[in-house]
């Protein structure tokens, strides 16, 4: 252990995790991507997004190759989500986790030099309730 390299024991801690912890909680270790996770559900292509926010709003930027995807494409999104359906194929679905909790309603999408722009509004309700804790 004294003659390893600084890239031998990051390989020998990731194989000690990868084999203790479950793979649901695998991607918690990786904490050098920005909070956010790009998923491509039933799709060969990347996406390429960059997704980043600011303190009023979460910004996610997709480059486009052709500007036909503009109309064929299908943008929704959910309190952590941004789902993008219909590109570059229209049987693609790209799911991207979002850094922050974003608003219901005020979202906006803009197209400029080759860039779909979204811009979601984040959420500062944080709802919580109390709870009462009785004597067993």
């Amino acid at each position: 252990m004294k003659n390893m390299q600084q890239s031998d024991v990051q390989s020998f801690i990731e194989k000690v995790f990868s084999q203790v912890i479950p793979d649901n909680m695998q991607g918690m270790m990786n904490q050098n991507d920005g909070g956010s996770q790009i998923v491509n559900a039933r799709s060969e292509h990347p996406l390429h997004a960059e997704v980043f926010e600011t303190h009023l709003y979460v910004f996610v930027r997709i480059p486009i190759e052709d500007e036909s995807w503009l109309k064929k494409m299908k943008l929704y999104h959910t309190s952590n989500q941004s789902i993008i359906e219909g590109i570059p194929e229209e049987s693609d679905r790209h799911v991207i986790t979002l850094p922050a909790l974003v608003k219901k309603k005020g979202a906006s999408a803009q197209y400029k030099e080759s860039t779909l722009e979204i811009r979601l509004q984040k959420s500062f309700n944080t709802q919580y309730s109390e709870i009462d804790v009785s004597e067993i």
